[in-house]
């Protein structure tokens, strides 16, 4: 592979993985109003529908990331990428024009299964990456989430202005203009050399979380990306939420305030990264990431006045430096046959954090704003911050193994 087609690739795989992640944010601005045009009741209502859509995608892509990425060590990355990139134009299509809170559900179902393709991606990065590279390389993944949660929440928030139904049809149409581009300039990275059989013993999460929990301290990283993902999915959890009921903003601020805050992951896993590697190594990152996070969530509960909201979102961001560090540690530990194995399992911890953060986020909302009880918006902001404790904890109880 050349260094021209290299780059065209990876630009291809960061744009797969910006739309992967507008597919969250991009909703985000407009799910309150549009669960409550297509199915009625109050906000808090429209927070646990929205809840269990989120649950919703993220079973899938806990059940399918570890078969498109074992599927993807078989038959290649490419075309696991494309069909993908197929199946989730037309989903986005179908979302546009659903008139049900089930036909929403449906959409939620396969486009978690398209999503699932993190791993596939994260695992081209790792074919292409010398060991000493993947961290940094692994938060170029992160970046394009964070660049996705920018454009995402941008469209969504405008777009939205003028009908919920428009983001969706402007999703589809950037769909379908990257797989075209995809079909011409990706290559394929999986040789014959590194080619593994498909077998569901091994695709399953469960038999994947086994086969790599052997792995020097694997087993531990992985349950610690669970924790850190389940708190950090409190934005966009209750985000939209919580900033409605806080301080009334209007879709178009939550979009903008989103935006913000994807800029500053776009910045700290895109740029920033590769100094506090090169400074602090890998465990140094893991554990200030950590400790700003707590820190972060505290002050998040205690926020009464929007425009501070406002500017602090984007600070938040400058703890988004731990999945990367971790993605970066687990995959020196594996073979380079198991790459895609192994980000599946990554994508399934995130999307088991997934299936359950947002029901408990949304409920502990919707408990604490029900005039039934005691008054707090930040509440989901404070459970966080409790799991980072035990993150630190996690993290530092083994020392030799990280």
């Amino acid at each position: 592979m050349t260094a021209a087609q290299r780059r065209r690739a990876i630009t291809f795989i960061l744009v797969t993985l910006t739309l992967d992640a507008m597919g969250i944010g991009l909703i985000l601005p407009v799910m309150p109003d549009l669960i409550r045009e297509v199915e009625g009741g109050t906000l808090g209502t429209a927070a646990l529908w929205g809840g269990i859509l989120a649950t919703t995608f993220a079973v899938m892509q806990f059940i399918f990331g570890p078969v498109l990425g074992s599927l993807s060590d078989r038959y290649g990355r490419r075309s696991v990428l494309l069909i993908s990139l197929l199946v989730m134009t037309v989903d986005y299509l179908v979302m546009a024009v659903a008139g049900s809170i089930w036909l929403l559900f449906v959409t939620r179902v396969v486009g978690g299964i398209t999503a699932a393709t993190q791993s596939t991606a994260a695992a081209f990065i790792a074919d292409i990456s010398k060991p000493e590279e993947k961290s940094a390389n692994f938060g170029l993944i992160g970046a394009a989430f964070g660049v996705g949660f920018v454009l995402g929440p941008v469209i969504g928030g405008l777009l939205g202005e003028w009908g919920t139904r428009a983001p969706f049809y402007a999703a589809a149409a950037l769909g379908a203009l990257n797989l075209v581009f995809g079909y011409f300039v990706l290559p394929e990275t999986v040789t014959d050399s590194i080619r593994r059989p498909f077998l569901w013993r091994r695709a399953n999460p469960f038999g994947a979380f086994r086969a790599l929990g052997q792995l020097d301290g694997v087993r531990r990283l992985i349950f610690l990306v669970f924790l850190y993902e389940f708190a950090f999915i409190v934005y966009p959890a209750t985000w939209a939420y919580f900033t409605k009921e806080a301080f009334g903003w209007s879709p178009g601020m939550v979009g903008a305030s989103l935006a913000l805050f994807g800029i500053g992951i776009a910045i700290v896993q895109g740029a920033l990264i590769r100094p506090a590697l090169k400074r602090f190594g890998e465990r140094g990152t893991i554990i200030y990431g950590i400790a700003f996070n707590f820190a972060a969530f505290v002050l998040l509960t205690v926020i009464t006045t929007g425009w501070v909201a406002l500017a602090f979102i984007p600070v938040t961001a400058l703890g988004a430096v731990v999945t990367p560090a971790l993605q970066g540690l687990m995959s020196q530990r594996a073979g380079d046959d198991q790459q895609g194995e192994l980000q599946g399992v990554i994508a399934s911890a995130k999307s088991i954090a997934m299936i359950f953060s947002p029901l408990v986020m949304t409920q502990l909302f919707w408990m604490f704003t029900n005039d039934t009880g005691l008054y707090f918006p930040g509440a989901a902001f404070a459970l966080s911050a409790a799991i980072m404790i035990v993150c630190m904890i996690t993290f530092l109880g083994r020392p030799r193994a990280a």
